[in-house]
């Protein structure tokens, strides 16, 4: 069993499939012959059964005083009329010539009517022939006999055209279900070839060529809708490809530059001996710093390689003591920068469920993107707006240079920097991080051009509820 089971699943699927239509219309074929068959051959055997009783009443009606085995009709070849020949009940009373037609115990029990009238299939003079024997007059019975070999012979050309349409039906059944099985998985035959392609050349820019769309009002089938989802699972391996690939290459490119200044400094510091020790000092300030700017750089790729927040992590912030905390770190950090805050008092009371470190990220790498651009002095203006009833709503606004057009659509892209922002200290990575964390938050960032100058971004959350806030809730650190 299980050998025939692997040498079953070792044939295509179209040919399984192939096959199980065409057995499936082939035994419907074979079994409407065969029921067509059965109601021919009935037809024609009841006929000629109607016809011998139609006999049997017609002498009945006509002279119930015959004298016994009187004959009528030609019994050596059977023709019309019937051969018939009358039977007494007792042996005793049987006419001096010899019955023509075969006469037995139950043609007797029938002329006593102990017996009901039955049909005989016999043989006379070497013709096959249909005999009906029936009570006639008191004690006796009557046979009636015709030649059934136009009937037989009539079955057979029944049973041989039925058989020819059968089998013409199973071949045409075969046909078509291997057509339809070859129609039908044309898809999943472009999907496999596709798949064993891309296995192959590792190219996940590979498409299935999908029919033209239905007409208005129609549906597509099951398999062009599988061929579609693959393609797109293809576009998504495929950008996925693509940004693992930009990661690594901006990764690489943004890693160079501070690891050469560590060896630099490094192999300074191996001659220390031949330094003053203000060279000392200076080369060891730069390794400190750049130390510093790898380790945050490669903590922030750690961070962006975790597509989720912790759901352990998770609990009930307050965003409006969140955000204050937050402009409050900033303005101790850039002391060249005036933060203007404003919390509408509805957001008060407003918690909302998130992990409060990631969150507190999130706000930092927006105010020092807008400090950084920020000219010495310009405001950078945050503002929180919202209620029980609508979304909250975090905006923060600089007055620096804002962002070009052509920028836009890539400020929260891994490693970009604008024209302007390269001479800028940063890595790239802090609005990209900040879009992450904002999306595991189920929140949306923006980024356009404020009216009058300058950049801002918009973090919009969804509705958040207004509860009292229990001493576990976070407050903010400030």
């Amino acid at each position: 069993m299980r050998a025939h089971a692997r040498w079953r699943r070792r044939w295509p699927l179209r040919t399984r499939l192939a096959l199980a239509g065409s057995a499936a219309v082939a035994l419907v074929a074979l079994g409407v012959c065969a029921a067509a068959f059965t109601i021919v051959r009935y037809e024609l055997r009841h006929q000629l059964d109607l016809h011998l009783v139609q006999q049997v009443t017609l002498l009945q009606q006509q002279d119930r005083n015959r004298e016994l085995g009187v004959i009528y009709g030609e019994c050596g070849y059977l023709a019309a009329p019937a051969c018939t020949q009358l039977v007494p009940a007792a042996p005793s009373a049987d006419p001096a010539s010899p019955y023509l037609l075969p006469v037995t115990a139950t043609t007797r029990q029938v002329a006593a009517q102990r017996h009901g009238a039955y049909y005989t299939d016999i043989q006379v003079s070497g013709h096959p022939a249909r005999m009906y024997t029936a009570p006639f007059a008191a004690g006796q019975a009557v046979q009636v006999a015709l030649r059934s070999d136009a009937v037989e012979q009539g079955v057979r050309q029944a049973g041989e055209l039925m058989a020819a349409v059968a089998g013409a039906g199973v071949l045409l059944a075969g046909a078509l279900g291997y057509v339809v099985a070859r129609t039908g998985l044309a898809p999943v035959a472009r999907l496999t070839a596709t798949a064993e392609r891309i296995a192959a050349t590792r190219d996940a820019g590979l498409r299935i060529e999908l029919p033209p769309g239905p007409p208005p009002g129609r549906r597509e089938d099951e398999l062009t809708r599988l061929a579609g989802s693959f393609n797109t699972m293809l576009g998504e391996l495929e950008q996925s490809v693509a940004a693992r690939r930009r990661l690594v290459a901006d990764a690489s490119h943004e890693l160079r530059t501070p690891l050469t200044a560590l060896r630099t400094n490094a192999e300074l510091l191996a001659r220390a001996d031949r330094l003053t020790p203000a060279q000392r000092e200076r080369a060891s300030t730069g390794l400190h710093r750049q130390l510093r700017e790898v380790t945050g750089l490669v903590n922030d790729l750690i961070e962006l390689a975790r597509d989720e927040e912790p759901q352990p992590l998770l609990e009930q912030v307050r965003p409006a003591a969140l955000v204050e905390h937050s402009v409050f770190v900033a303005r101790d950090h850039w002391p060249a920068v005036a933060f203007d805050l404003v919390i509408a008092p509805d957001t008060v009371g407003l918690t909302l469920p998130g992990v409060p470190a990631r969150l507190s990220r999130l706000l930092s790498n927006l105010l020092d993107n807008a400090a950084k651009f920020s000219p010495p002095g310009g405001p950078v203006e945050v503002t929180l707006t919202g209620s029980p009833r609508d979304p909250l709503e975090l905006t923060v606004r600089d007055h620096g240079p804002g962002i070009a057009a052509e920028d836009l659509p890539y400020v929260f892209d891994r490693f970009y920097r604008a024209s302007a922002a390269r001479a800028l200290p940063g890595s790239g990575l802090g609005l990209a991080m900040a879009r992450q964390i904002a999306q595991a938050h189920s929140a949306v960032l923006t980024a356009e051009r404020a009216p009058d100058g300058g950049a801002l971004f918009r973090l919009r959350f969804p509705a958040a509820r207004a509860i009292p806030c229990r001493p576990t809730d976070h407050q903010g650190d400030g």
